[in-house]
């Protein structure tokens, strides 16, 4: 198969690639403003697998799974003429699957695209039945207000037949929704070329339109590269009702956005709604901290509110708080929207790389969301009593909410709030017969937990129950009853990074581990898609990852889930930092 579509990056369902041409173009894009020459690839037969020679029906710059209704296929020829993507196929979601093609082209967008669960299950079942490595293509349908929904879904590929039908009708697009013509006063959005409103025409609207869907798949491009597609979304998807209700019905599918996206990242997270409550990134650090985390200090715990600075313990209050408690209590933050943040875990994605917006008041589903976090974890974990040294009506009430539903007591230590010398008091006084817990329990402990969480429950005393800790909270470096080094952690995500001899001992413990397996050859730098064997299905980009082959070994992190590694025939599927020939 021609090697003519690459991903190159991802955000979730949406991704970021090239077309390899002799000037190669970076998706998502229009397809139509890339046509090749008739006759390139589909004036030839093709070469398929025996007894698959009916699979297609070769048409010139198109195909179509055998079966396809003709009805479909003339139609698609008539309307879309300008459609020509070598090595490409039309399918509908119950013909998807691997033809051999580089791109593949939703017969019936327009039925579904406007319609929020039609749209959501067509592209879902699409996506699963095709290579992992093709372009998924949506033909007359993108507007600049929709591209960026169509996008976050798993689309690569669009083109500007709808636009400029729309321009020829007089309808004027914007990246928020559509005006007519001869309703306007003046012209919103306006590009520098377009000409003064009083001279402008139909034919001028539409290439208007075509610029305007041009320029919101560059900011699209640059949102994916980012990994800020999502807060781009949640704000583009309040101008069209069916936005607002796709991006949603997406959301139910956690499955199909989590498999697709990253567990760290090194940039801020928007939390500027409440939708921010069904983010993969925030559904997945709740569940990890409530079913892999385990509390391993026998101090009380201590609840106490969030802060604008992260990692909260550089806070201003936060260092107030620790004056008081001075290591009698184990400490956990409370925050909308993720939930409950052991200190352990403070830096952890995306613990330190959200940004909320602050009112000083709580909806009633951040306070459910947060109760039902709080509540999963103390049935979790054992403390001999709750210290919630919280103030204000929505920290109060989610404790006051969860007491009534666990069998541990709750104390309360604000006066009026939290960080008055009353309150402040209060907490060191309700915790001054505690022990103190020393400074190798806080890292070790520090470690294990990154593990539990990273890696799998269980897995922090399976690799760390015999270590010790060496340099400084946050670059802890991680080393046996030798002095050799296992691991170290990395504080920009908040995760642990194996060296070989850590790799090994996790390869060979009972942790949870997470195995690439290669081909006979010896990786330096990276390990390319081709060269995968067979991945673990739960690899995501991001995870630490065991390679092995039968030359070599090695450690690194994951560019590409595991199902994709398996599934792709180009790409960096690891970046490998150590390796050993065998």
């Amino acid at each position: 198969m021609t090697e003519y579509f690459e991903v190159l990056g991802r955000d979730g369902a949406a991704r970021v690639g090239e077309v390899r041409l002799a000037d190669p173009v970076t998706t998502p894009a229009l397809a139509d403003e890339f046509v090749v020459d008739a006759g390139s690839l589909w004036t030839r037969e093709r070469d398929l697998p025996e007894g698959d020679e009916d699979v297609l029906t070769v048409l010139p710059h198109r195909a179509f799974p055998a079966g396809t209704e003709e009805p479909v296929q003339e139609s698609f020829a008539v309307d879309y003429p300008e459609v020509a993507f070598p090595n490409a196929a039309v399918v509908t979601a119950e013909t998807a699957a691997d033809y051999g093609a580089d791109a593949y082209v939703l017969s019936n967008a327009s039925g579904f695209v406007g319609h929020a669960e039609a749209f959501r299950d067509e592209i879902i079942a699409a996506r699963g039945s095709l290579p992992a490595d093709s372009a998924l293509y949506l033909a007359g349908v993108a507007t600049p207000a929709n591209v960026a929904t169509l996008v976050y879904a798993g689309v690569d590929l669009v083109d500007a037949k709808l636009a400029k039908v729309k321009g020829r009708q007089g309808r004027y697009l914007t990246a928020e929704g559509e005006y007519r013509l001869d309703e306007l006063d003046e012209l919103p959005g306006a590009f520098p070329s377009d000409p003064p409103l009083s001279e402008f025409t139909r034919e001028d609207c539409a290439a208007h339109n075509v610029a305007a869907l041009r320029a919101e798949l560059a900011t699209i491009r640059t949102r994916i590269r980012r990994g800020r597609l999502r807060d781009y979304v949640e704000g583009q998807a309040r101008h069209e009702q069916w936005h607002t209700a796709a991006f949603r019905r997406f959301d139910q599918q956690y499955g199909y956005l989590e498999e697709r996206t990253p567990v760290i990242r090194d940039t801020e997270l928007t939390a500027a709604s409440e939708d921010t409550l069904r983010r993969v990134e925030i559904q997945r650090f709740a569940d990890r901290v409530t079913t892999r985390y385990r509390n391993r200090f026998s101090n009380p715990l201590i609840l106490v509110p969030c802060s604008a600075a992260k990692p909260y313990s550089e806070s201003q209050s936060h260092r107030q708080f620790q004056d008081a408690i001075q290591f009698r209590g184990h400490v956990a933050s409370m925050t909308s929207p993720i939930g409950v943040v052991p200190q352990e875990l403070e830096l952890t994605y995306p613990a330190q790389h959200y940004d909320a917006v602050v009112t000083g008041h709580w909806t009633d589903g951040e306070k459910s969301f947060v109760a039902d976090v709080l509540q999963r974890y103390l049935e979790r974990n054992d403390y001999p009593r709750v210290v919630a040294h919280v103030g204000g009506e929505g920290y109060r009430d989610i404790c006051e909410r969860v007491s009534e539903t666990v069998d541990v007591p709750f104390e309360y230590t604000v006066a009026d709030h939290p960080t008055t010398t009353d309150s402040l008091s209060n907490l060191m006084s309700t915790l001054s017969d505690e022990l103190k817990y020393s400074k190798r329990e806080r890292q070790h402990n520090t470690v294990r937990a990154i593990a539990d969480y990273q890696f799998g429950e269980g897995a922090g005393d399976a690799l760390f129950e015999d270590v010790h800790m060496t340099s400084r909270y946050p670059k802890l470096q991680v080393r046996d009853v030798d002095g050799d080094q296992l691991a170290v952690m990395v504080p920009q995500y908040g995760v642990l990074a194996f060296t070989l001899e850590g790799a090994r001992h996790w390869a060979e413990s009972d942790a949870p581990t997470k195995r690439v397996d290669i081909d006979g050859f010896v990786p330096h730098g990276s390990v390319l898609a081709p060269g995968v064997v067979d991945a673990d299905e739960e690899i995501r980009v991001g995870d630490e990852v065991v390679i092995e082959g039968p030359k070599a070994f090695a450690v690194g992190r994951a560019e590409m889930s595991g199902p994709e590694m398996a599934d792709s025939t180009r790409g960096i599927a690891v970046e490998v930092r150590h390796v050993e020939e065998r």
